[in-house]
């Protein structure tokens, strides 16, 4: 018998293809059903999504895969009958599985009909959806969440603008700053906010021309509520686009700042007259210090050169009286001295700050039993003004020091910073939060930043123009740092 030639493979009908495309798709549960709902194919799809393998479900009604509220309003038939009615019908919705869990699905149904006209059945598409709703939900109530916070807020002013300005959106900050009801406000051009002159500039047009170009514009300025008072704003707007670019318009953040411009500007009132009556000090002080140097210790001194030599022509018991005279006016100089140097350091006017400090710390320090040191890198000497002001803080800290600190070490240093001056002045002491136990009936003796003297001393640097801190040193003790700006300097 003749060998017959192999047969060549055939391709499976269109169909077969088909089907096997159906079966092997995971990410859709896509079945038939016969006219009456029952189960007749199931593909892996299905398998995965649902939890019945085809051994499981061919033969029973798909009304199976929903929850019992669904069942008593009959809406498993219902689709049926909307689908043969209208050729298709989709819906989402809650679906259970095999071990009654529940998932979001959303569902195709397609009626089959034979060329007759006859309805074989229905293909059944569905597809878990649970992970977009959830998203979706989420989404949803984080806007309205965002919604309620925007709506409640009520120390800021938080609207929407389409993109020619006109309000579109509204909260109940907006309403207590501005005084208008959402209902008065929304459609209106937002302009309606803006004093007269600026109008004439044409200020708000260029503000939502300056938020589109950047991005965002901010400003501080008078604007207008709805029973025509003025309120000083801080104003922000954003400019809102889409994807494309397209602008959609502008969010608008309006906060009164009425009270804290009038507390600032009350402030640099406050701070001017401060310094005016500073500036004052140091002029009479000044003047007193010459008056008592050139006046009242010449005077002594030419007292004091009489009496020594009317001393060198008396005989001896006589002599004695005058030589302690002598003496006594000595130490009335010395003493004067003392008090002119307090008054104004003639340093500061013959010579340098450093010298004037070194002079006032060799004087004081023998006296307290403390060492110091004094370290100093000026580029330049400080103005007349500011090397006042840091002599004064200096000492007014060294007083504290003395009073507070229990130190037996000071070190003082002066560095030209931005401008300016960087001075800090650090003790040994005790530091800034210790103190003696109260329970043992000892005062808590520790320096403070509400004494009299911490007040002085940071009004004094702020008037100038600068900063002042105080704080616990790296060793241990206390260490004042302050910053007090040149003439023509600004703050670091």
């Amino acid at each position: 018998m003749a060998d017959h030639p192999a047969e060549p493979d055939v391709e499976p009908p269109a169909e077969d293809a088909y089907r096997l495309l159906v079966e092997s798709v995971v990410d859709y549960a896509i079945f038939m059903l016969d006219p009456t709902g029952r189960v007749i194919s199931w593909n892996a799809g299905a398998e995965r999504i649902k939890g019945y393998s085809a051994q499981d479900i061919i033969g029973r009604h798909f009304s199976l895969f929903y929850p019992p509220d669904d069942l008593a309003a009959r809406k498993p038939w219902h689709e049926l009958e909307v689908a043969a009615e209208v050729g298709r019908f989709e819906d989402e919705g809650w679906r259970l599985r095999k071990d009654g869990s529940r998932f979001w699905a959303n569902v195709v149904i397609t009626p089959l009909f034979e060329k007759s006209g006859r309805l074989r059945g229905f293909a059944k598409v569905t597809r878990d959806v649970t992970e977009r709703m959830r998203a979706e939900e989420a989404l949803r109530a984080s806007e309205e969440r965002f919604r309620l916070l925007v709506q409640g807020v009520l120390d800021y002013a938080i609207f929407m603008l389409d993109p020619t300005g006109r309000v579109i959106s509204w909260n109940a900050g907006a309403e207590r700053i501005k005084g208008y009801s959402a209902r008065e406000i929304v459609g209106e051009h937002f302009s309606l906010f803006y004093p007269p002159e600026d109008l004439v500039a044409r200020k708000p047009w260029r503000e939502l021309e300056v938020a589109v170009d950047v991005g965002r514009f901010e400003d501080e300025g008078w604007r207008l509520r709805k029973d025509g008072t003025r309120f000083w704003a801080n104003v922000v707007i954003t400019a809102l686009t889409d994807e494309t670019g397209r602008l959609r318009g502008f969010a608008k953040v309006t906060r009164d700042m009425t009270e804290r411009r009038r507390v600032e500007r009350t402030l640099t009132e406050q701070r001017k007259l401060v310094g005016h009556l500073v500036e004052a000090q140091e002029l009479e002080r000044r003047r007193i210090a010459w008056d008592v140097h050139d006046d009242s210790i010449q005077s002594m001194v030419a007292v004091g050169m009489r009496l020594q030599l009317l001393a060198n022509r008396l005989p001896e018991p006589e002599a004695a009286g005058v030589r302690k005279l002598d003496e006594a006016v000595r130490s009335s100089i010395g003493r004067l001295r003392d008090l002119v140097f307090r008054l104004r350091p003639p340093e500061l006017d013959r010579h340098s700050l450093a010298q004037a400090l070194d002079h006032y710390l060799t004087d004081v320090a023998g006296s307290w039993g403390v060492t110091y040191r004094l370290r100093h890198a000026l580029d330049d000497e400080p103005s007349a003004e500011s090397a006042i002001t840091i002599f004064r803080i200096c000492q007014e800290a060294l007083v504290n020091i003395r009073k507070h600190a229990r130190a037996s070490a000071v070190e003082v240093s002066l560095t030209s910073v931005d401008g300016g001056t960087l001075v800090e002045v650090a003790d040994n002491g005790v530091g800034v939060g210790a103190g003696v136990d109260t329970a043992a009936g000892a005062p808590a003796d520790r320096p403070a930043f509400d004494h009299f003297g911490m007040i002085e001393m940071r009004e004094r640097a702020e008037t100038a123009g600068g900063w002042w801190s105080m704080g616990e040193g790296e060793g241990g003790g206390t260490v004042v740092r302050f910053w007090i700006p040149d003439s023509s300097g600004g703050e670091p």
